[in-house]
């Protein structure tokens, strides 16, 4: 889907004319954001196509994590596809249950004073995250049927 196509659909739930108020913008430039770009034209300053513009600049992550931030999600990185046979499937899923493991032992280890310390939530933070990275990684081999990615991929364990 185009970035304008997305505005669109932003258009039918939210008005312009909200969106132009909260931003203090003129009203004729939020209605630009959802025109189709003009071939070999003067870019429309179209927010999501200057944050795509940004990244591709600065190919920082960080940006785009914290944007995924503001909406309640998390940021993660769809694997290259390379074309393998499945020999990694049962290495991949054993991993996935020892980062489940993992993350629950820092639950456990945490929460066994019934409390728990901002250090300690930091850590659960950390071990979700890695859980969830793991996981997308394993979720997308499988829908493209190329598991080279699970072989390939690096530890980056948190610290427990």
């Amino acid at each position: 889907m185009q970035s304008h196509e997305v505005l669109r659909e932003v258009f039918e739930k939210t008005s312009p004319k909200e969106i132009s108020a909260a931003l203090d913008l003129s009203l004729s430039l939020v209605y630009k954001w959802a025109e189709p770009p003009i071939p070999d034209g003067p870019p429309t300053g179209n927010p999501l196509e200057r944050v795509a513009a940004l990244y591709r600049c600065t190919q920082n992550e960080q940006m785009l994590q914290w944007l995924c931030q503001q909406a309640g999600g998390f940021f993660i990185r769809n694997p290259k596809a390379h074309l393998a046979h499945p020999d990694f499937l049962i290495p991949a899923t054993n991993q996935i249950v020892q980062e489940f493991a993992d993350l629950l032992a820092v639950i456990a280890t945490a929460a066994a004073d019934n409390q728990i310390s901002p250090q300690e939530a930091k850590t659960i933070r950390a071990r979700w995250e890695e859980l969830k990275a793991v996981t997308e990684t394993f979720v997308a081999c499988c829908e493209n049927g190329n598991f080279t990615p699970l072989k390939n991929r690096p530890s980056t364990k948190a610290p427990a």
